[in-house]
C-alpha cells in the first residue's frame, strides 16, 4: 500500500513539473507584449528604450527563458507566486484572500451533491423503469445538459425580477458575516452541486442495477438480510469504485466550474480572480491559478486512487 502510494505521489510530482513548464513556456510566446498590458499602446510610445529595458528587467522577463523558469520555480518553493502586474499586492495575498469564499462555494457544493445524488440514485436503483425513476432519469438528463451558468443567470434574474433580491456585491468571511457569506455563496453552491448531483445519480444507478443482480446480492437476500442492509454493506460499497471517480474528478472539475459560475454571481472569489487574469493578460495571476488548478487535479486523482485500494483491495495488487 505504502509503495503504491509514493509511486503515485513520483507521478504527481511529475505531473506538475511538465504542467508548470507548459504553461510557462505557453505563457511566454503567446502574442503580445506584457508592457502593452500593463501601460497600454498609448503609454507605449511614451516609453524611452533605457526605460523600457529597466521595466522587462524589474519584472524578470530580460533573463533567458530557462532562468525565468528556475527564478519562478523557487520563487514559487518559498511560497512567492510573484506579483501582479496590476494590483499593488502579491499573487498569494490574493489568493489567500479570496480562496476561502472559493472553497466554501467547492465545499457546499460537494456536499449538495452527494446529498442529493446518492440517495436518488439507491431509489432510482432499487425502482427501475417506474414513474419515480422516469422523473429521476429526466431530471438527471436536464442538469447534465443545462450548462450551469445559464442556471445561475436564471437564478439571479429569477431573484431580481421576482423577489427584488439582490445579492451583496462585497465578500464576507463566514466568521466575521455569516448572514452576508451564505448569500454569497448558496446560489453558485446550488448551481453547481446539482450539476454534480446529476452525474452521480447516473452513475450510481447504472453501478448499482449491475450490482444488485449479483449472485453475493441475492444470496445476502435470500438470507433474511434487511433490504437496508443489503444495500448499503454489500451493493453500495461494491458499486461505489465508478461512483468514486465521479465525485472525485467532479470535485476538481468544480474548480474550472467556478471561474464561470463566480462572474455570473459576481462572487469575488478565486474564479473571479482568474477570469480578470486573463482579460487582464495578467501573466503572475494566471500562471499561479493554473498551477493550482492542475495541483489540485493531481492531489484529487491520488486520493481517487486510495480510495480505490481501500474498496476494492484486489485494485492494489
Amino acid at each position: 500500500m505504502y509503495s503504491y502510494i509514493a509511486r503515485r505521489l513520483a507521478f504527481g510530482a511529475l505531473t506538475v513539473i511538465g504542467v508548470s513548464i507548459m504553461v510557462f513556456v505557453v505563457m511566454r510566446i503567446l502574442p503580445g507584449d506584457p508592457l502593452v498590458a500593463i501601460f497600454g499602446p498609448e503609454g507605449m510610445t511614451k516609453l524611452t528604450d533605457a526605460q523600457r529595458e529597466s521595466y522587462m528587467r524589474e519584472l524578470g522577463l530580460s533573463d533567458p527563458l530557462w532562468v525565468q523558469y528556475l527564478t519562478w520555480v523557487k520563487d514559487i518553493i518559498r511560497g512567492d507566486f510573484g506579483h501582479s502586474f496590476f494590483r499593488s499586492e502579491s499573487v498569494a495575498d490574493m489568493i489567500l484572500r479570496r480562496g476561502p469564499l472559493t472553497a466554501e462555494i467547492a465545499l457546499f457544493s460537494v456536499m449538495l451533491s452527494w446529498l442529493v445524488g446518492i440517495p436518488v440514485a439507491i431509489v432510482s436503483a432499487l425502482k427501475p423503469n417506474t414513474a419515480a425513476d422516469s422523473v429521476v432519469r429526466f431530471f438527471s438528463i436536464l442538469f447534465l445538459a443545462v450548462p450551469g451558468f445559464w442556471v445561475g443567470m436564471l437564478i439571479v434574474l429569477a431573484l431580481l425580477f421576482w423577489f427584488g433580491y439582490r445579492a451583496p456585491m462585497a465578500g464576507a468571511s463566514l466568521f466575521a458575516d455569516p448572514v452576508v457569506n451564505l448569500q454569497l455563496v448558496i446560489g453558485p453552491a446550488i448551481v453547481l452541486g446539482l450539476g454534480q448531483a446529476a452525474y452521480i445519480a447516473r452513475m450510481g444507478r447504472s453501478s448499482l442495477l449491475e450490482v444488485i443482480r449479483e449472485d453475493y446480492v441475492r444470496t445476502a437476500r435470500a438470507k433474511g438480510i434487511s433490504e437496508a442492509s443489503v444495500m448499503l454493506r454489500h451493493a453500495l460499497r461494491n458499486a461505489a469504485v465508478p461512483v468514486i471517480t465521479v465525485i472525485g474528478t467532479g470535485f476538481a472539475l468544480l474548480i474550472s466550474g467556478v471561474v464561470v459560475t463566480e462572474s455570473v454571481f459576481n462572487i469575488p472569489g478565486i474564479g473571479r480572480l482568474t477570469v480578470d487574469a486573463v482579460l487582464a493578460r495578467d501573466y503572475p495571476v494566471i500562471q499561479a491559478m493554473i498551477l493550482l488548478t492542475s495541483l489540485v487535479y493531481v492531489v484529487v486523482n491520488l486520493l481517487i486512487d486510495v480510495a480505490y485500494t481501500l474498496l476494492d483491495p484486489r485494485i492494489r495488487y
